[in-house]
């Protein structure tokens, strides 16, 4: 087997770490507007490219033609891990985080659009760090994916292999061409401008719509105030209710439509079978509120539903303390916790499709014991799916389940309630954010400690990568020549 060559890895890790230079000189913008000192994202920026100008005389001289999936898998994990370490600077630098664990565990919620938070008053933060939170999650969610396939080829790393690693990305980029990456960074940009001025008609100031557009694209949840969107108009909160659903389609899907081809949006089961579930989840929810408590019909749909989608689809916005529903709802509110929406969305989570590929086995396994004779294989849009796929599925959720009892057995270990614990891990490990407990919609994680947060921050990256990225490069299997 080929040994996996560090030049390769080393110039991408130069590549990312420029795009990330880009992101905290974007920021310089907000801090001269607001009349902010610049120098924590001009530091950062040194910082950063010089760490990238480095890498890449350390391999100027290379000539590279592939890239293997061991080097893919390492880059990939690397990239998050050094991407997330590098973005704690602005916090560090501007002294709104003192810590390295909690500007460690901030940068992971943010890139990795997890959104849980250790800061206890966001809204005493200068507006350049607001904005630099936000934009975290609109690079996490697509935008580093995009620039990165636009970017790598002129590298002449162009192999599916790398770019089909990172979590979310293997449905959005099924063609392998560079004017797919590029239509797919006009949709995201398209959905981010077009929320950003619905959010500005409905009274929101320019710099928070911004935000809060950055924030619901990429399912992320970072908002500008200390109750979320608990005190913004009904009309706000149904536009981001609105685009935290589209957030949750697929890339994909919108590839389709905008290549007019209705066919294949029609016959995608996932897309209907999520479109099915927020429906019932969302009814039940409404229901719950409506009959249990004293909320006029109107809150209850658009309380329900917000926090429905906004759970499905990892993004962790809030427009109430779901906290204090009935235990029903309180009973819901932790099954949505291990949803996820659909494949080659910005979410997090274990996904639709998988869920709905565990009904279906369920039910073949039913139709064999009252047919043993039946050849009764798994189909997914028509098609058979392959049965070392099917077997990949069920183990990743087998895998899923496992970490999460392992991370929750860690973390109550250290002396947090059980179901604050087991939250925080199934928020992290599903990049949702809020969870249950002390994590609730208007609470935070900085009570934990650092061992805590750095176990929080791990599962977001492991999570974001879809966990066999980062479990692969321990196998023993991966380092044998």
């Amino acid at each position: 087997m080929k040994l996996i060559n560090p030049l390769i890895i080393l110039r991408i890790l130069s590549t990312l770490f420029l795009l990330e230079t880009v992101s905290f000189l974007s920021c310089l913008p907000v801090a001269h507007i607001y009349s902010e000192p610049p120098y924590p994202f001009l530091w950062s920026s040194l910082i950063t490219i010089s760490i990238s100008v480095v890498l890449y005389l350390l391999t100027i001289r290379s000539a590279f033609d592939r890239i293997t999936n061991r080097e893919g898998f390492l880059s990939v994990s690397l990239g998050w891990i050094f991407f997330t370490a590098l973005g704690a600077l602005p916090y560090l630098l501007s002294g709104t985080i003192t810590s390295f664990f909690d500007a460690f565990f901030e940068s992971a919620s943010g890139f990795t659009t997890t959104g849980a938070s250790i800061l206890q008053n966001v809204e005493i933060l200068p507006h350049s760090i607001l904005f630099y939170r936000s934009l975290t999650h609109w690079i996490g969610g697509l935008g580093i994916i995009v620039l990165v396939i636009i970017i790598l080829p002129a590298l002449k790393i162009t192999r599916f292999q790398f770019l089909g690693l990172e979590s979310s990305l293997k449905e959005k980029i099924h063609p392998k061409t560079k004017s797919v990456g590029i239509r797919l960074l006009y949709i995201y940009i398209s959905l981010t401008v077009l929320e950003t001025i619905l959010l500005v008609i409905g009274g929101m100031n320019l710099f928070e719509s911004i935000c809060h557009s950055f924030g619901t694209v990429a399912t992320g949840g970072f908002s500008t105030r200390n109750d979320s969107l608990a005190s913004f108009s009904p009309y706000i909160q149904y536009i981001i209710l609105l685009f935290m659903f589209l957030a949750g389609v697929s890339y994909i899907i919108y590839y389709y439509m905008v290549k007019l081809n209705f066919k294949k949006v029609k016959q995608n089961e996932e897309l209907w079978f999520y479109l099915a579930t927020v429906v019932i989840a969302g009814m039940v929810a409404t229901a719950i509120l409506f009959t249990k408590t004293s909320r006029p019909f109107e809150v209850a749909f658009r309380e329900g539903f917000f926090h429905v989608i906004s759970l499905v689809t990892t993004t962790g916005f809030a427009s109430a303390d779901y906290l204090l529903w009935p235990s029903a709802g309180f009973f819901l509110v932790f099954m949505l916790l291990f949803t996820g929406a659909s494949t080659g969305s910005t979410t997090g989570g274990i996904k639709m499709v998988r869920h709905l590929l565990v009904i279906k086995n369920i039910r073949n396994a039913f139709v064999r014991i009252l047919h043993p004779n039946v050849i009764n294989q798994v189909r997914l849009n028509g098609k058979l799916l392959p049965e070392k796929n099917n077997i990949s599925i069920m183990s990743f959720i087998t895998l899923y389940i496992f970490i999460f009892i392992i991370g929750t057995i860690v973390i109550v270990a250290t002396g947090v309630d059980l179901v604050t614990g087991a939250s925080a891990v199934a928020s992290s490990l599903g990049n949702i954010g809020p969870g249950l407990g002390n994590i609730g919609p208007m609470n935070n994680f900085s009570h934990f400690s650092d061992f805590n947060k750095l176990i929080f921050s791990i599962l977001m990256i492991v999570g974001r990568l879809e966990i066999f990225t980062i479990y692969v490069v321990f196998t023993r299997s991966f380092w044998r020549l």
